[in-house]
């Protein structure tokens, strides 16, 4: 006899809506979660910030946006810029995002063939008075509110500004250069945050894991590396001069920046006296050891990178050629020799460079840097 076996129906059945319930559901919390995003953005610091190449597509505007923590969710931003047409009408250029706008609110901007900004180039060096003057001179900022913006590091939330110390001009050092297109209207305190939010990206764990184990904190990372970008040109040896710098602190001996003098007089004077040099001031490496309190300016990625490549050498002696040479020994006497008859880039008295080939030893070494 045959026995047949009939599945039961109204079990398969209920089986089937439990099914498409949960699906239903799973669907309905992912639109929610998408809408609270596409409704309203929480980018990185309340502002974000993406520059968009010639011709760059759907794909790649959408991929920006989430690689700069600006939108969670790409393909939603996919299918709304093809449902409502944006897709091949994006406008090259650079873009601000704010907290709060909707997905529609950035497509609109980002279609807009002129986004009423300006370029502002900020220089590797450049330091925080010279930028001033440069936010001024296009109209972006008033010299009072952008002051304003930099004396309370406290209103902006970084890894370096938790780390550094009190001091005067606080985040000197930490405003990137780079190009930037900022849009008439912004503040100053959101042009500052642009820029401590681009330092904030260049700088990686990895950075601050190599710091600590050459017995340094970021600050004085940015510090040296002021002094190294002060000092070269574009095309120079960087590590080459980041490794004198810290083989003079290694052994407590004066820098002796050139750049750290222009620093304190708020020019860069091609030819500095020996008044100049005497100038009493915690930035004077001259007449104070080691690493100045602050940086002297602000280093780009390069700049940071050849102090944490700090590989050795011998070189104690380091100058900057007018022609953009450089010149490097290990001794007084042969960096003299090689400076004879040559004009340096800034030009010092001979007399207040100090002779330590005989008292390297006597210095001692410094704990904070291995």
């Amino acid at each position: 006899m045959a026995v047949t076996i009939e599945e039961n129906k109204s079990k398969k059945g209920r089986v089937i809506i439990t099914v498409a319930a949960v699906l239903l559901l799973l669907v309905i919390g992912a639109v929610g979660i998408s809408f609270t995003d596409t409704g309203g953005v929480n980018p990185p610091n309340d502002i974000g910030y993406i520059e968009i190449a010639e011709g760059q597509d759907t794909d790649q505007v959408a991929g920006l946006l989430k690689e700069s923590g600006i939108i969670k969710f790409p393909m939603v931003f996919k299918l709304q810029a093809i449902i409502g047409g944006y897709s091949g009408h994006f406008q090259a250029g650079s873009a601000y995002i704010e907290k709060g706008m909707s997905y529609k609110d950035i497509l609109d901007m980002l279609i807009t063939p002129a986004r009423n900004t300006v370029k502002v180039v900020v220089p590797q060096g450049c330091d925080t008075v010279e930028l001033a003057r440069t936010l001024c001179d296009a109209g972006l900022v008033v010299w009072d509110d952008f002051f304003a913006a930099l004396s309370n590091p406290a209103d902006y939330s970084y890894r370096f500004i938790d780390e550094m110390p009190i001091r005067d001009d606080t985040l000197e050092g930490y405003l990137y250069p780079a190009t930037y297109e900022i849009p008439y209207g912004m503040s100053a305190h959101d042009i500052v945050d642009l820029m401590l939010s681009t330092m904030d990206a260049k700088l990686h764990e990895e950075d601050y894991v190599r710091a600590a184990d050459m017995g340094l904190t970021m600050d004085q990372v940015i510090t040296m590396a002021s002094l190294v970008e002060r000092e070269t040109l574009p095309g120079c040896d960087l590590n080459r001069v980041a490794a004198v710098y810290i083989n003079r602190a290694r052994c407590n001996m004066p820098l002796e920046s050139k750049g750290s003098i222009q620093f304190i007089l708020g020019e860069r004077k091609p030819v500095l006296s020996i008044a100049d040099a005497k100038t009493d001031s915690k930035y004077n490496t001259f007449m104070y050891c080691g690493l100045p309190i602050g940086p002297i300016g602000n280093p780009g990625v390069d700049a940071i990178n050849a102090v944490l490549n700090y590989a050795g050498g011998e070189d104690y002696y380091y100058a900057l050629m007018a022609d953009g040479s450089q010149v490097f020994a290990s001794d007084y006497d042969t960096f003299m020799a090689e400076l004879a008859g040559k004009e340096t880039a800034i030009d010092l008295d001979e007399d207040v460079i100090t002779n330590i080939d005989d008292r390297i030893g006597d210095f001692g070494a410094v704990a904070q840097i291995q």
